[in-house]
């Protein structure tokens, strides 16, 4: 019989681990995609953008914060029910405003170019 400690430090550790690749793997998908995108302006339509390669990577960075935030809330004094009543979903919304907000700026792109996003320019 294995103990595991009542707060779920391993789960808080494991939760952070998985959004941290899971992030990595977005990123480097994103940006392989972006300069794929981006060398071919013949045919930079959204439609082409293929979401299919970073669904996975996005959906383990919110299975991995759902995890390590609802981790949190136990280290807390949480019970598990209201822990993960609350981290499930404000994870999911979230994790569906910010997928939002990257179609918006991919969309926003597609019409007026990469100066559009360059945030360094506006002053």
């Amino acid at each position: 019989m294995s103990y595991f400690p009542e707060p779920p430090y391993f789960l808080l550790v494991a939760g952070i681990l998985v959004a941290l690749t899971s992030g990595a793997a977005f990123a480097a998908t994103l940006k392989q995609i972006v300069q794929k995108w981006a060398s071919d302006r013949a045919a930079n339509r959204l439609s082409k953008l293929p979401t299919a390669q970073l669904i996975l990577p996005f959906l383990g960075i919110s299975a991995g914060v759902g995890l390590f935030l609802s981790s949190g809330l136990e280290v807390f004094g949480f019970p598990n029910w209201l822990s993960y009543a609350v981290a499930i979903p404000l994870t999911l919304l979230i994790g569906l405003l910010i997928w939002l907000q990257l179609g918006s700026m991919l969309s926003l792109v597609e019409r007026e170019g990469f100066q559009s996003i360059d945030i360094d320019s506006w002053r």
